[in-house]
């Protein structure tokens, strides 16, 4: 029995690390599935001290709750992750055919109006965190939403991460710090990723890591481009130069 008990609290411990909800936004009719997950030590999170905020937003296709490498990363650095499903069974499939740019803006739009949604509706239930500098994470089309929103201008903008998105062009200003990593696999319209000029003007970085697969930068990489996706994410994180970020991959 006591075993029984043990356990039981143990589960309970470990659950509340973690919590699924559905947010309603009301103006467009729209439930949203979200994953949080809190930081290894939340303990230190306050009103006053408040800690980091990154929401992730998954590729095409590619279940949300499918970047535990990110989240559990993260997490170990003290920041409160929203993992957030822009793919409903309601909504239109991505395009495939035609200019997927003019295409798929309608789907990137929505996404980004989504991040900007939660930005506004979670304060007030996770006061201890800081929504106004978030990091936007995003794998593919979901790194697509977020250099979306990040071009907005949105003020509470503070970095983009994007794991090998194709088709929105990264934010080119000194407001927003981006680290934008590459995998190999499919090449990428030249006017998305920022030239060695721009790198260094915004203060921002684009890393290919060599012989990698663009699925490789979700759960279902393999080991070894996970721990340099990883450890690349950790080091932009950290403040670490572009080319100290460069010479790990």
């Amino acid at each position: 029995m006591r075993y029984i008990i043990g356990l039981l609290l143990s589960c309970v411990a470990c659950s509340s690390f973690s919590k699924t909800l559905d947010i309603y936004d009301a103006s467009r009719d729209r439930h949203i599935p979200i994953s949080v997950d809190f930081p290894s030590e939340r303990i230190n999170c306050s009103t006053s001290k408040k800690c980091n905020v990154a929401f992730i937003s998954a590729g095409n296709r590619v279940p949300y709750l499918k970047y535990q490498f990110i989240t559990q990363l993260l997490n170990s650095m003290n920041y409160l992750t929203v993992a957030v499903d822009h793919e409903l069974p309601s909504d239109p499939p991505l395009s495939r055919k035609g200019d997927l740019y003019k295409t798929r803006i309608e789907n990137w739009q929505r996404g980004a109006t989504t991040l900007n949604f939660l930005q506004h509706e979670l304060p007030s239930r996770f006061p201890e965190y800081d929504f106004h500098n978030l990091t936007l994470v995003g794998h593919s089309n979901g790194g697509d939403i977020s250099a979306w929103l990040a071009n907005e201008g949105k003020s509470y903008v503070n970095k983009v991460i994007t794991l090998d998105n194709r088709r929105v062009t990264l934010p080119k200003t000194t407001q927003v710090q981006v680290l934008s990593i590459r995998a190999t696999e499919y090449p990428t319209v030249e006017s998305v990723l920022l030239t060695k000029e721009e790198q260094n003007k915004y203060h921002s970085c684009v890393i290919e890591i060599e012989n990698s697969k663009h699925m490789d930068l979700s759960d279902y990489g393999v080991t070894l481009v996970k721990k340099k996706v990883g450890s690349l994410v950790k080091g932009f994180l950290s403040g670490k130069d572009c080319n100290i970020l460069k010479a790990q991959a």
